[in-house]
């Protein structure tokens, strides 16, 4: 079986683990949400096995172009997903973030998205590429739960069930904030530097990083220092996968950079 087999069939999977969810939000049973569950855990499974032979069929890193790393994305999402799941039993997650995951594969599968793999240009062939960009995709990944649960948040009524949510989004942003520091601006600066020479070139992928870098500390700097938690710290997460989302679209289409060629 190909890499593309593997990838249509998890899409496929994930596809039923979502209907399983939204039955799940219909009917209220537990029965429902644990099979969605199982179901979404077989989809990251052949995911995983895409992954892993998207690497060997290409012999690089599987996050090189945008197919790739919209591929690569959305399974680091349905492993936060499932460990935050795991520890926190939030199965109302489940249906929301699916729909991400499977609007993600979606856009990689597009006609739009160079599927075919090429051989690397020198600035990416190092093992930087795996430091930088495989831990900066699972701290946004992180981000992308704390997303979902933001704008539960947001819309939840029940005191309860708000407490929980704002509880979720925190312990999701304390993963994937320094996964993403780590990642996208330790290793990338390090990787910078022995690939252009310099650390910081002001480039506009960095400079968008650092954005997103400088919403998700001011959501900790308030909610640890002064106390914020509630509308004003889901507001602020929403906003922070908002400028995380234009570092990993908007910036690759719209502004042109020394991150182009990825």
């Amino acid at each position: 079986m190909t890499e593309s087999t593997f990838f249509a069939a998890a899409l496929a999977v994930y596809a039923a683990a979502a209907f399983f969810y939204l039955l799940f939000l219909f009917n209220g049973k537990e029965r429902s949400a644990k099979t969605g569950f199982a179901v979404a855990v077989a989809g990251f499974v052949l995911h995983t096995g895409a992954l892993i032979l998207r690497t060997v069929e290409s012999g690089h890193a599987p996050f090189t172009n945008m197919y790739e790393s919209l591929s690569f994305l959305a399974w680091a999402s349905v492993l936060a997903f499932v460990l935050v799941t795991l520890r926190f039993r939030m199965h109302r997650v489940g249906p929301y973030l699916l729909l991400i995951v499977i609007g993600l594969m979606a856009l990689a599968s597009s006609p739009l998205m160079p599927k075919e793999a090429t051989p690397l240009v020198p600035a990416l062939q190092s093992y930087w590429l795996w430091l930088h960009v495989s831990v900066t995709l699972l701290g946004e990944a992180f981000f992308a739960i704390a997303f979902v649960t933001s704008l539960m948040y947001l819309k939840a009524r029940d005191p309860e069930k708000k407490e929980r949510l704002d509880a979720v989004s925190y312990r999701a942003i304390s993963v994937g904030f320094p996964l993403f520091t780590l990642g996208g601006l330790v290793f990338g600066m390090v990787w910078a530097q022995k690939a252009w020479g310099t650390y910081w070139s002001w480039d506009p992928k960095e400079v968008w990083s650092l954005i997103t870098w400088f919403v998700f500390a001011l959501y900790l700097h308030t909610r640890i220092v002064m106390g914020w938690k509630g509308r004003r710290s889901a507001f602020i997460a929403v906003l922070g996968f908002l400028a995380a989302l234009f570092t990993f679209f908007g910036v690759n289409y719209l502004l042109a950079g020394l991150h182009s060629y990825a």
